[in-house]
């Protein structure tokens, strides 16, 4: 599987990072994703703003980056790690250096994303391609549509998938990799035999 941490660090950079205030409405933000270590990603922010308070408070937050039709979404726990990785983190992204000059970078700290679950979504290509990652000691979820042993093969689900992500056999088996989670075929499935999966 690709190293889809340092995919979003290095080609993708910049991200949509989200938290919630204070009243608990969602906020957004534009947040440079700067460094990859060991499959955890660490970015940073000053300790005077309001996100850094949200950081604090919800050690959680929910990314994604977009770059030619690709994205690559992640949630997971946060922490912060103070000045740790900071010289490194201003070696690798020297556009901070006009920001933040060598005297001026007190008020920074990193946070470390160190467990969370993501996915890589691609419509760039045909078929699609979908794939999970997970940081840390997450287990990953299942998203998506399973056949089952009920499946009697009219082929109706085949005939409905955008993606043409169905297999013949016994049941039928969808490519979980292309599809893109339409739900078309569950729609038709005159068995009731595909369900939607969340666990």
């Amino acid at each position: 599987m690709m190293n889809y941490q340092k995919i979003l660090v290095e080609n993708i950079h910049s991200t949509a990072i989200a938290t919630v205030d204070a009243e608990g409405k969602p906020v957004n933000r534009i947040i440079d994703m700067m460094l990859e270590k060991d499959g955890k990603l660490y970015f940073l922010t000053a300790k005077g703003k309001a996100f850094y308070d949200q950081l604090m408070a919800q050690a959680y937050v929910s990314i994604v980056g977009v770059k030619n039709q690709a994205s690559i979404s992640l949630h997971g726990n946060i922490r912060n790690i103070g000045k740790q990785y900071l010289d490194e983190i201003f070696e690798k992204n020297p556009y901070m250096k006009q920001i933040y000059p060598d005297d001026r970078r007190e008020p920074l700290e990193v946070f470390e994303i160190y467990e969370g679950e993501g996915e890589y979504f691609d419509i760039s290509v045909t078929p699609i391609v979908r794939e999970s990652f997970t940081i840390g000691e997450v287990k990953a979820s299942n998203h998506g549509y399973i056949i089952h042993d009920t499946c009697i093969g009219c082929g109706k689900c085949i005939d409905v998938c955008p993606q043409n992500c169905i297999e013949e056999g016994v049941p039928y088996r969808i490519i979980e990799r292309h599809c893109v989670h339409c739900g078309a075929c569950m729609q038709v499935c005159p068995q009731h035999a595909i369900e939607k999966s969340n666990v």
